[in-house]
């Protein structure tokens, strides 16, 4: 087979598909480039099983087109300078820095290792264009509103029920907070990224990264899916309108291919307009792949607040009039990610990871605040809010590349001197932190470091005392309390805290075909309360309690 040969187009037509993509940093003693050496070859089958595998493990973090954002460029005028030794080293072996151990983790094989050096080394596919028709067309109207209770037809409590991805299942688990029993297990796309409550606590929206959003009716006997829609071929956030007069009304999804946003209605999922975020970037260059990452739903306007990854452009799009939409564009830094609101809800925190940076943009004024030098890929999931003993209200962000976490003062009224600036660094375990996690009513802060390749990092959580952060942090073996049986990766991911507040929950991310757990600590004791084991529970990663989730509570 020639080297020109495996971009034929039947190959090329074929959607490029989702991610479980996760970071990419270099090392510390990288090893040397390869001589330039012959463009690697691939059969039809190698392709698309090694296109298969970049959709679920990498196009997150490094984009569809493979021009980087988290993680590193991997675009082939880079990959093919490295060669195939030094790409395989990276992808086996991982870095404190965040790249995945996928090799030495069990998540790919050898000969997989070896696939994923060579395909990273062609150049990449161009997925297909996604319209509103192309939406409208995918819909699925499964229980239409007029069918749908008038009431709760149901004994859960539901402001502590959990939504639990189950990543490479394509499921999420709804589990009662109360009882910790499976009330149903949901089918849904794949490797849901987030789970969103609507503004009145009926309605779960998930969506996974092939794009597939999913609304889930919680009023039902047995709550379980009544529509379904696909947003494109990629995608990772939902929101849906929490202004009062719009609850409920609206939803919006973003992609991350097409790099676009769609504006629905809030109960049926119908699409009604499709917006693209491609553009110019803050330092004006143009960029075709803006994917869409965080996106909040403001308390003081009818807006969305709309993060475009790579321009670092902020969008406040307000949906009161959506045939004369208006936008109020805030420039802030490249490669927007996540984050969440301050204590008061008016602040909105958001890592532009790879620029080590967090903007913070006044939802009320609708302006950029600040913008913030933190640590090395800030990665805050939504962050955590605490009363610090001496600074005043702060919130928190881990980091992807590094073992710090920034405070940072969010009280511009209160304690001018420290609003917008970081007040205080400490050091946690180790770099490649997913998730930070505190409660209004917990004085512990948590830590996770799932990416990090030291087993003893990935498999153990670090929590500390918000009275007390000089004292430094405790580690808990939270994948020995799981007590799982067989070998494999058992990453500690995402703490999730219950509506009361006095219980912490943890996934232990197994490998897909091993054993996998949810592990419950006493937030007080710090000690093990009960693991949740269940044959339904494959590689769960993301949790979202439904009451913190619709109230902002971090």
């Amino acid at each position: 087979m020639k080297a020109k040969n495996w971009l034929y187009p039947a190959i090329a037509a074929l959607p490029l598909s989702l991610w479980l993509g996760l970071p990419h940093a270099a090392t510390k003693a990288e090893p040397k480039a390869e001589p330039k050496a012959a463009i690697p070859t691939l059969t039809a089958a190698e392709f698309d099983h090694a296109r298969q595998i970049y959709f679920e493990r990498c196009a997150g973090c490094h984009g569809v087109l493979r021009k980087g954002a988290t993680g590193k460029s991997l675009t082939p005028d880079i990959t093919r300078a490295r060669g195939t030794e030094y790409l395989k080293t990276f992808i086996k072996y991982g870095s404190p820095a965040g790249m995945p151990n996928w090799g030495t983790s069990g998540d790919l094989t050898d000969p997989e290792v070896d696939l994923m050096a060579r395909y990273i080394q062609l150049d990449p596919p161009t997925p297909p264009e996604y319209s509103l028709a192309d939406i409208e067309k995918s819909r699925k109207d499964i229980l239409p509103v007029a069918q749908r209770p008038t009431k709760k037809m149901n004994q859960y409590n539901l402001d502590n029920l959990f939504s639990v991805t189950l990543r490479d299942a394509g499921e999420v688990a709804l589990i009662d907070g109360d009882s910790k029993q499976i009330i149903n297990i949901v089918k849904t796309g794949y490797a849901v990224h987030i789970s969103r409550m609507s503004a009145s606590g009926r309605y779960l929206y998930v969506i996974g990264r092939d794009a597939r959003l999913d609304l889930i009716d919680l009023w039902l006997p047995k709550p379980d899916i009544v529509a379904e829609v696909k947003v494109g071929m990629e995608a990772r956030s939902v929101e849906t309108s929490k202004y009062k007069g719009y609850e409920d009304k609206y939803a919006v999804a973003g992609s991350y291919w097409p790099p676009q946003y769609v504006i629905m209605e809030g109960d049926t999922l119908k699409p009604l307009k499709v917006v693209s975020t491609r553009g110019m970037t803050v330092d004006n260059e143009y960029h075709p792949e803006p994917r869409v990452a965080a996106i909040v739903a403001s308390h003081f306007h009818p807006e969305f607040v709309i993060n475009a990854k790579e321009t670092g452009k902020i969008l406040m799009v307000n949906y009161s009039d959506l045939s004369n939409l208006k936008t109020t564009t805030i420039d802030s830094a490249k490669f927007l990610h996540d984050g969440g609101f301050d204590a008061t809800g008016r602040y909105f925190l958001v890592a532009a990871n790879a620029s080590d940076k967090i903007a913070v943009v006044d939802t009320k004024e609708d302006k950029l605040a600040a913008l913030i030098d933190v640590g090395k890929t800030p990665h805050p999931g939504r962050g955590a809010n605490f009363m610090h003993p001496k600074l005043g209200p702060v919130w928190a962000t881990s980091h992807l590349g590094d073992e710090t976490i920034s405070l940072i003062g969010t009280d511009p009224a209160g304690h001018p001197a420290q609003a917008w600036k970081v007040v205080q660094t400490i050091k946690g375990q180790g770099g490649g932190s997913l998730f930070i996690k505190t409660h209004p009513k917990s004085s512990n802060l948590w830590v996770d470091t799932p990416l990090n390749p030291d087993a003893k990092l990935n498999q153990s959580v670090a929590v500390f005392d918000t009275r007390n952060l000089e004292a430094g942090y405790k580690v808990l073996p939270i994948a020995d309390w799981a007590g799982l049986k067989g070998a494999g990766a058992r990453r500690v991911v995402q703490a999730e805290y219950n509506k009361a507040g006095d219980e912490v929950w943890f996934s232990v991310w197994g490998t897909k075909d091993g054993e996998s757990a949810l592990v419950v600590v006493d937030d007080k004791t710090r000690t093990l309360k009960t693991v949740i084991k269940d044959k339904r529970l494959i590689t769960p990663t993301g949790k979202f309690n439904a009451y913190n989730t619709q109230h902002d509570v971090y």
